[in-house]
């Protein structure tokens, strides 16, 4: 694993503002620049595949991203993915053109990456722009549309396994609110639609250990500051959505007086770099997100040479890691 002191050489910072980034230290006062570059070294020296760039002629891709520079910093996810088919693309000498919703251009184009979540007026919009489209983390098959996405259900499962396997009963979810742009429609979590169905049946389930929170740290924090405030009997164990969400929910937990992992274990979601940094270090379900941005940009490529009867959803498995925030 890169060190502090290798993501500072490459961010041009000092160690220690590296450290305290990486911690969300919310006393520290650095500008976003200074953060996104920190962030992206983190990823960037995680990424450890290094492939010869290919000679043939240039094609170029359009990439359109549902979210701006600091929606992207305060959940890391999307920022491994973007930089994985970054990397993918220049493995394969692929211009990536990049596009917001509200500035999408007729440019001839071997196909359109749309990565995050769209509506339908959204959908709609982009496939006008091109026909070979691919959708990132978002299922659009039932709207016609090629997909790339996480197997969640598989993914729930070996984090509640994991904790009924060590003793724990008392299981709660951070998850995570998320809206559609410009409409502004709620788009539901499926990590708690299968927290929900498999705590239900294995008659675990608890209404007031179910928790939301927008995909940021400090919002993690402050709704899990509310909750153990509140609740009179606290879970031993807390599964959230994203590393983000576990990372201010860990702040909350030890700012309140618990120890991490001895009153409260904690499992996150994607294994983002910084994950390996936090103290305790994050167990966490790690989602291959550079490897999801790379074969994107080679599914992206290969749909261009055929013309399928249906669309297709190419669904990724997942790894748990575990660290020391668990027993």
């Amino acid at each position: 694993m890169a060190t502090i002191r290798d993501i500072a050489e490459l961010a041009g910072v000092s160690p220690a503002t590296v450290s305290r980034v990486l911690n969300y230290d919310s006393q520290i006062s650095v500008g976003l620049a200074t953060k996104h570059k920190i962030f992206q070294a983190a990823e960037e020296l995680n990424y450890t595949k290094h492939k010869k760039n290919s000679k043939a002629e240039t094609p170029v891709l359009r990439l359109v991203q549902w979210y701006d520079a600091e929606e992207e910093l305060a959940d890391l996810y999307y920022l491994a993915i973007r930089l994985g088919i970054e990397k993918r693309a220049e493995e394969l000498n692929v211009q990536i053109k990049r596009e917001s919703l509200t500035d999408l251009t007729t440019l001839k184009t071997a196909g359109t990456i749309a990565l995050g979540k769209f509506d339908a007026e959204q959908i709609k919009r982009i496939s006008e722009v091109d026909e070979n489209l691919l959708f990132v983390d978002y299922d659009a098959t039932v709207s016609g549309f090629d997909s790339l996405v996480v197997d969640f259900d598989q993914s729930v499962d070996a984090v509640i396994d994991q904790f009924v396997g060590k003793g724990h009963e008392q299981i709660a979810i951070l998850s995570g609110i998320e809206f559609t742009k410009q409409t502004h429609q709620p788009i539901n979590d499926p990590r708690m639609v299968a927290f929900e169905q498999k705590m239900q049946q294995l008659k675990l389930y608890k209404e007031t250990y179910i928790l939301q929170a927008e995909f940021s740290v400090e919002a993690g924090k402050k709704a899990m500051s509310a909750f153990l405030q509140q609740e009179p009997e606290l879970p031993t164990a807390l599964f959230a959505s994203s590393d983000a969400l576990a990372i201010g929910a860990m702040q909350a937990i030890q700012e309140f007086g618990l120890k991490i992992p001895e009153d409260v274990s904690v499992i996150g979601f994607n294994d983002v770099s910084v994950a390996k940094y936090v103290s305790p270090t994050l167990s966490t379900v790690k989602v291959e997100t550079e490897w999801m941005g790379e074969l994107a940009v080679s599914t992206i490529l290969e749909l261009a040479k055929e013309c399928a009867p249906v669309p297709r959803k190419i669904m990724l498995g997942t790894k748990l890691i575990l660290r020391d925030s668990t027993k």
